[in-house]
């Protein structure tokens, strides 16, 4: 049975592969299908808007779509997800996501100049330490995205707000849920 996960994420295709791989493995060691395939959707600025996984189970059984299910929920990945497959249609996903843009145009030379992404990567992640972590990102031509999923995007957003607020780098982002 053919069936696709629609992933409710903006995943490089890197980051997707690392999700194709483990789903890979687990489908193989329990004999109950293989991953054949997947695919990025981008906007028309060239953002992510969702991915693409495609698996064939060895069985149409209704059980398998229920452990299928249960794997991805315990997996994490992000909410309002699907299953797509002849005549199934299930709702997957259990993390909230928060994408965080900093503004790569409007603020001054010198932020620029003497602050670091990587360190708002970190200082973000220690902040969401238990809750939430990053698992992709974007380079668009006036904005970078950082795609954050997690337990919840309100507490998330809480935890960062006062990094936002005192770091001049992320002056003039913006924060939006994306899951």
């Amino acid at each position: 049975m053919e069936i696709t996960l629609r992933l409710n994420a903006k995943f490089q295709p890197v980051h997707r592969f690392e999700l194709e791989d483990a789903l890979q493995e687990i489908l193989e060691k329990t004999d109950r299908g293989e991953v054949t395939g997947g695919g990025t959707a981008q906007g028309i600025t060239g953002e992510v808007e969702y991915c693409e996984i495609e698996m064939i189970l060895n069985e149409l059984k209704e059980d398998n779509v229920t452990w299928l299910t249960d794997l991805l929920n315990r997996m994490g990945i992000p909410k309002k997800s699907s299953l797509n497959g002849e005549g199934i249609l299930v709702e997957v996903g259990t993390l909230e996501g928060l994408a965080y843009y900093s503004n790569g145009q409007e603020l001054p030379k010198e932020v620029y100049e003497t602050c670091d992404i990587n360190y708002v990567i970190e200082q973000m992640e220690k902040a969401m330490d238990g809750i939430g972590r990053m698992y992709s990102y974007w380079e668009g031509p006036k904005y970078t995205g950082l795609y954050f999923y997690g337990t919840s995007f309100l507490e998330m957003k809480k935890r960062i707000e006062p990094f936002i607020a005192e770091y001049p780098l992320c002056q003039k982002s913006k924060i939006e849920q994306i899951a």
